[in-house]
């Protein structure tokens, strides 16, 4: 996107939103970056220079505009649509991976040399994962600084950095402000958020439009009661994170999505926010989804009904293949039953004075031990169960934010009892893959059928191909015609 020069100077000219995380625009004159829907007046275009990633434009000495803070925009929807290295490797930066294991680790995840992640990286983002991580790990300081009373030192550490002395400078790099001035202009600014014991409020942005139906009503309606639960207007949820426990709260406004997170270990911040943002699928382009969908006669009408659905996914794509397995065959009462024991007996306990939250779901790990005897389900499927949680705990399926969907797809479909629905159910809101497709869903059959499409799964499959790559939105679409409880916004 970045290349296309003319393209992107009229995105800039007309302020134009939807590119916002694509590219990042920098000015020769002020040496400054910003998002293509900067509201001052756009620059000449012989002194923009456009840049694929905020890093880069940091890279090559530009300091993040202080009006339009293009370190906020939402992320590029290209690391969520794609399954190539670059965009696996996206997926692991933003879940704090470079942080915790450095490029090394990151490298060992994705089965590449250093050199070669660093090459490809390079040459698409302009930017290495150190950088890119330093950028990240900007945005993170800048959102805890501005939203948080932390003393400065407790920021630095939350944030990633290894000294005081690099937190402040790359603050002022960055931002041209040292962290004192920037909590002194965003106090002024009124973006300062209520202080709350213990939690940290910010706002999610997300490229509208936005239709939170579907998306909520899914989460509650299949909550797992411990785990999950709808509460005055929000969906909260427990996290469990490489450094502790977290809670999220996300209630869905007009023009983002309003999260509180409460964090035993404030060093799990920006893998939290990463997670969030993956479950509600807020990095989605709905502009190009439903600009393909709607091509489809038949599907226009609903998609210009309620534009902008999102793919609800997960937080944990362990859990969601768990919980997958569970719901074979079954209701959506009796999947969220199964799983409510499993986290009773197997779950660590949780605080949550704000709410009725009591436990994380269980790890693979806890799973592995459990006894399938003491299992309410058909034996063939306490084997599915079981297999899969072994699977998981001897890391033989690899289902993380790096993961290689068709590899997954495979290692999936050897395990006994997993066919084709459990497979791509997973790889839909597990593993995040957009075009994922689930021809034999009774659900998705009925509504085909109701519509005029094709209903035998063979048929209906091919008449998809007009769909993608965004055969996963296409389901939601078809889902949501029916009144089941699921497609729906719960009431408040």
């Amino acid at each position: 996107m970045h290349t296309e020069t003319d393209r992107c100077v009229r995105a800039v000219q007309g302020k134009d939103a939807r590119f916002d995380g694509w590219f990042f625009t920098a000015v020769l004159t002020t040496r400054i970056y910003c998002r293509p829907s900067c509201p001052v007046v756009p620059p000449k275009p012989e002194n923009m220079r456009f840049y694929p990633s905020a890093a880069a434009a940091q890279q090559a000495g530009f300091r993040a505009c202080k009006r339009c803070r293009p370190d906020a925009s939402p992320g590029s929807p290209q690391w969520n649509e794609r399954a190539d290295l670059v965009a696996r490797a996206m997926r692991l930066i933003a879940d704090g991976v470079v942080d915790r294991e450095g490029v090394p680790g990151l490298a060992a995840r994705l089965g590449y040399s250093t050199r070669q992640i660093e090459r490809q990286l390079l040459a698409e983002l302009g930017a290495g994962p150190l950088a890119l991580a330093r950028a990240q790990r900007a945005q993170t300081a800048r959102l805890l600084i501005e939203t948080s009373e932390l003393p400065m030192a407790d920021v630095a550490f939350a944030a990633g950095f290894a000294s005081i002395r690099t937190f402040n400078d790359t603050v002022r790099e960055v931002f041209a402000l040292s962290p004192t001035e920037l909590r002194a202009r965003a106090v002024r600014g009124g973006r300062r958020a209520p202080a709350t014991t213990g939690a940290i409020s910010l706002r999610l942005p997300f490229r509208a439009p936005l239709c939170p139906d579907n998306l909520f009503g899914h989460l509650v309606a299949t909550a797992v009661p411990g785990v999950e639960e709808w509460r005055d207007g929000a969906y909260r949820r427990t996290l469990r994170l490489p450094y502790g426990q977290g809670v999220a709260t996300l209630r869905p406004q007009p023009e983002y999505v309003a999260c509180q997170l409460a964090l035993t270990d404030l060093r799990d911040l920006t893998i939290a926010i990463s997670r969030c943002r993956r479950l509600l699928d807020l990095d989605a382009d709905p502009v190009a989804v439903d600009d393909l969908l709607r091509a489809d006669p038949l599907l226009a009408p609903l998609v210009d009904k309620n534009p902008g659905r999102r793919v609800p996914r997960t937080v944990d794509a362990a859990e969601f293949a768990v919980r997958a397995v569970l719901g074979q065959q079954v209701s959506t009462a009796a999947a969220r039953t199964h799983a409510g024991r499993l986290v009773l007996a197997h779950g660590e306990p949780v605080e949550d004075p704000a709410g009725g939250l009591t436990h994380l779901f269980p790890g693979p790990e806890a799973l592995a031990a459990l006894d399938p005897e003491t299992l309410a389900l058909p034996r063939t499927r306490r084997t599915t169960l079981t297999s899969l949680v072994a699977a998981l705990a001897a890391e033989e399926i690899a289902l993380g934010a790096g993961s290689d969907w068709d590899e997954a797809r495979t290692r999936l479909a050897e395990l006994p009892g997993v066919g084709p629905w459990t497979v791509e159910v997973i790889a839909m809101r597990g593993l995040g893959d957009p075009d994922a497709f689930l021809p034999t869903d009774l659900g998705l059959r009925r509504a085909a059928q109701e519509l005029g499409l094709p209903a035998t799964p063979a048929a209906l499959t091919a008449r998809a191909a007009d769909w993608r790559p965004w055969r996963a939105y296409a389901v939601q679409y078809l889902w949501a015609t029916d009144s089941h409880p699921i497609n729906h916004l719960p009431a408040v």
